[in-house]
């Protein structure tokens, strides 16, 4: 299957389980992984038959800037809703980590789910 994906993307939100986490901003590192049928894009050459990953972006920082919660794991899956919104993806992934916060260690959630909106196509 053919992927899109966005790699090196930095958000910045207020999420975090220990005390003062949430009461300053932090950056969180994202990548982002979409598995969809990419034929008729390598053919017509036309934005509207892939993903527009610069829209995606877009979604992705503003979810991780006006959300606040504790776990990584609920904020991944708000990220992964937002790549879901796109029924022609079949399956995506999302991985946030959080540097720096623990003595040179980065702990990061990755989720990933079929589209339980997927538009299968022939």
């Amino acid at each position: 299957m053919d992927r899109v994906r966005l790699r090196g993307l930095v958000a910045y939100g207020r999420h975090g389980a220990d005390p003062g986490e949430r009461e300053r901003l932090q950056p969180f590192d994202l990548e982002v992984s979409a598995e969809i049928d990419l034929r008729a894009a390598q053919t017509s050459d036309e934005l509207s038959d892939t993903i527009d990953y610069a829209a995606l972006h877009g979604r992705l920082v503003r979810i991780v800037a006006t959300t606040s919660y504790s776990l990584l794991e609920r904020l991944a899956a708000d990220l992964l809703d937002a790549v879901f919104e796109d029924r022609r993806v079949l399956r995506a992934a999302v991985t946030i980590a959080k540097p720096g916060i623990l003595e040179g260690a980065t702990p990061s959630v990755t989720l990933e789910r079929a589209n339980p909106h997927a538009k299968l196509t022939q």
